[in-house]
């Protein structure tokens, strides 16, 4: 569906700049609102639905491209880098300590901007060739 093509380009491209903003920089998204790239809840409710639409993406592929396939490599991403934010949201919310998850959270934080620039990377390339096989 060419809404899910729409959505996991927008959502890509969102989740990929709010991966690259360090938590220290005073990045600002428009939207209309003005949306601190700080704030947490945004974060969440940003890497909820880049997951969701990540999966909704290997569901329905575009008309005409190859079931799951066609669009492999955004949708992986798009779940991934909505997993890395939740998972920092949950990081920095909890109390509970624990080791995997301490050195999860390590790995995550350091290579965080890396899988921005990647999601970015990869939604500009989506949206410039839709019909490449697993662009």
């Amino acid at each position: 569906m060419i809404q899910f093509y729409f959505l996991s380009i927008l959502f890509n491209v969102a989740a990929g700049y709010l991966l690259t903003v360090e938590d220290e920089d005073d990045g600002v998204i428009e939207t209309g609102l003005r949306l601190s790239a700080n704030s947490e809840t945004f974060r969440l409710i940003l890497g909820v639905l880049t997951m969701v639409v990540g999966l909704l993406k290997l569901l329905s592929p575009t008309q005409g491209d190859i079931p799951i396939v066609g669009d492999l490599v955004p949708a992986l991403l798009g779940l991934f880098s909505g997993f890395v934010l939740v998972f920092l949201y949950y990081r920095n919310k909890t109390s509970i300590e624990s080791e995997k998850v301490d050195h999860l959270g390590r790995i995550l934080s350091k290579n965080k901007r890396w899988l921005g620039f990647i999601a970015i990377a990869s939604a500009a390339l989506h949206f410039l060739f839709p019909s490449v096989l697993f662009l």
